[in-house]
């Protein structure tokens, strides 16, 4: 899911609250098939919040008969994807060998390192009967130390990850530290990320524990400090200041963010790197078919594009 025709939306009004540093309203293209994709980071307001240097969501989609995701295989380096359900069922195969399917409230973190390629797709039985499929997709940059490690894939189950509830608001620990939780996911940095729901009425304490942080709203409507947002925004804050999430409404938000990384980070395509000629050199492995294939899906691939 990282090719993306979109542009980057105007920048929009300030805010009351002194804790937000800006609001993203993220840019949106329809892929084929109703299948639509909000592109939150990069923007031109904010490249990263922590280690996250790309954020997506997807969906709701549904499919029909016959039809489903078929994201062809295609290179990372520098970077771990992070793959995340709310509905719906992606196949995933990489050039390790894995093959896996990814179901709600699982993760799939896949970390490039040096290289890595992987394809995502909807199963042959669910695409028969049609599906449904939304969600979302991140990548995390490696530390400058561990842009060329190793590829490695690493699947994790529902029942791994620690949740919280109080006062009508359940919050589950998907990736680091929270609420006094912490998740079984093993990251290369410090990284966070929960996946929460509020009932209307309902506040979330998000405190300052990690130097950067932000909350996508996946739908409904929260207030802070007097302010309101809506489905589809990204409010990136300040780092030190305590932030209270009142739920407007019934409410679905992402919390994410984790330390600075070590420096900035290139991206073009598929590829991270904290140097510019490293991508260049994937550039050139991938269009002369370099990387490994993917068992299972060695056919068809995703050509480097033009520019």
């Amino acid at each position: 899911m990282s090719f993306f025709p979109g542009q980057d939306p105007v920048a929009g009004d300030k805010y009351q609250c002194d804790a937000i540093k800006t609001v993203i309203v993220p840019r949106t293209a329809d892929l084929g098939d109703g299948f639509t994709v909000r592109r939150a980071l990069p923007s031109i307001q904010s490249r990263m919040v922590g280690p996250f240097v790309f954020f997506d969501h997807f969906g709701p989609t549904v499919f029909k008969s016959g039809n489903g995701l078929d994201v062809r295989p295609h290179p990372h380096i520098g970077l771990a994807t992070v793959s995340y359900l709310f509905d719906g069922e992606i196949m995933h195969r990489d050039s390790l060998g894995t093959a896996v399917p990814i179901r709600p409230g699982e993760i799939n973190w896949m970390t490039a390192g040096r290289g890595i390629v992987h394809s995502e797709r909807t199963g042959t039985e669910r695409r028969a009967h049609g599906d449904t499929l939304h969600g979302l997709q991140m990548w995390v940059a490696l530390p400058a130390a561990k842009e060329e490690i190793d590829p490695d894939f690493a699947h994790y189950g529902v029942e791994g990850f620690p949740m919280v509830s109080d006062n009508g608001t359940s919050a589950r620990v998907v990736v680091g530290d929270s609420y006094g939780k912490r998740s079984p996911v093993k990251a290369s940095s410090e990284t966070l990320f929960v996946d929460a729901h509020l009932k209307a009425g309902s506040a979330l304490p998000f405190d300052a524990d990690h130097v950067e942080r932000a909350a996508y709203v996946i739908d409904g409507e929260v207030e802070i400090a007097g302010d309101r947002f809506g489905g589809g925004k990204l409010l990136v804050f300040k780092p030190g200041d305590r932030i209270t999430i009142r739920a407007v409404a019934d409410t679905h938000v992402a919390l994410f963010g984790g330390e600075p990384l070590d420096g900035p980070r290139h991206i073009w395509w598929n590829f991270v790197s904290s140097r510019k000629d490293r991508i260049e050199q994937a550039k050139a492995e991938w269009a002369s078919g370099h990387f490994q294939k993917v068992p299972g899906d060695e056919i068809e691939f995703i050509p480097l594009p033009a520019k």
